[in-house]
């Protein structure tokens, strides 16, 4: 599979589709995953009223699910979303921040895994080895985990669940069993501007409602990556985190295929 060429041609699905994206958020990121979305040529939906996301979610591309900032309402509300994708056959894509934390992080993750039929789980290294069953640490949302053995981990949740797994970090892993592909793209400034894991995950959810899960992954994890890639290139002496993270949702908006080419650092493993 030429990966680069199936990444152009979903860019360019994203903006002639514009793929209506139902995204049960974290309402600390909210804004900025709508504000990507938009940016990537993709239309956004943040409802999460339990009286209407059944409904909303019928008319969507694809379904974003993100335990930020849970209540019991969301979990519930989250859970009604994806049975209702699944009947259509829509993709769901799973951001489980902060599992392992606490006890309702933990017990809703474990919910929506059991419950929901996931195309992608997209998590920091923590979170993913927390879902696998090996918890070494967190605190808080943070990744206080190695990344040791973090492609057998991705490779063998993806078997369990069978679905794509993106563990983001220094080096993205994205594995569908046993095809892996690692990604090196990005800038340490990303991890200083709140939500990029989250924009992360909704963009992943922009592709995934026009192309393959892998592709939409890959995708979605890279276009951030290389943005951020050319939003540090961007600034002046004096600029900071909020003009890095203005410039961040500009190169989004202004990706294409060739900025891809010229960028992406996507290897199979």
């Amino acid at each position: 599979m030429d990966v680069l060429q199936a990444v152009c041609q979903t860019l360019e699905q994203v903006k002639a589709k514009k793929p209506l994206v139902h995204q049960l958020t974290n309402f600390v990121t909210a804004n900025d995953c709508a504000n990507v979305t938009l940016a990537l040529g993709a239309s956004p939906v943040m409802t999460n009223d339990p009286g209407e996301v059944e409904e909303m979610v019928s008319f969507a591309s694809a379904l974003v699910l993100n335990i930020g900032t849970l209540n019991g309402q969301l979990v519930d509300s989250m859970i009604l979303a994806g049975r209702a994708a699944a009947v259509k056959g829509i993709p769901v894509i799973f951001d489980p921040v902060g599992v392992g934390a606490t006890k309702l992080r933990t017990q809703a993750a474990e919910r929506i895994i059991r419950e929901i039929p996931l195309a992608v789980i997209r998590g920091n290294m923590s979170e993913i080895k927390t879902l696998a069953g090996i918890n070494e640490g967190i605190r808080g949302v943070d990744s206080t985990a190695g990344h040791e053995q973090g492609q057998m981990v991705a490779a063998n949740l993806s078997k369990r669940l069978g679905c794509v797994v993106a563990i983001t970090g220094a080096v993205d892993i994205i594995a569908r069993e046993d095809e892996v592909y690692h990604i090196t793209n990005g800038h340490p400034l990303l991890a200083d501007v709140t939500g990029t894991g989250c924009m992360s995950t909704a963009l992943t959810g922009c592709c995934c409602g026009v192309a393959d899960p892998v592709i939409g992954a890959i995708a979605g994890i890279a276009v951030m990556g290389i943005a951020g890639e050319i939003a540090q290139k961007s600034l002046a002496e004096k600029e900071g985190l909020g003009t890095f993270r203005v410039r961040l949702i500009d190169a989004i908006s202004a990706m294409n295929g060739d900025t891809f080419k010229t960028y992406a650092k996507i290897k199979g493993a």
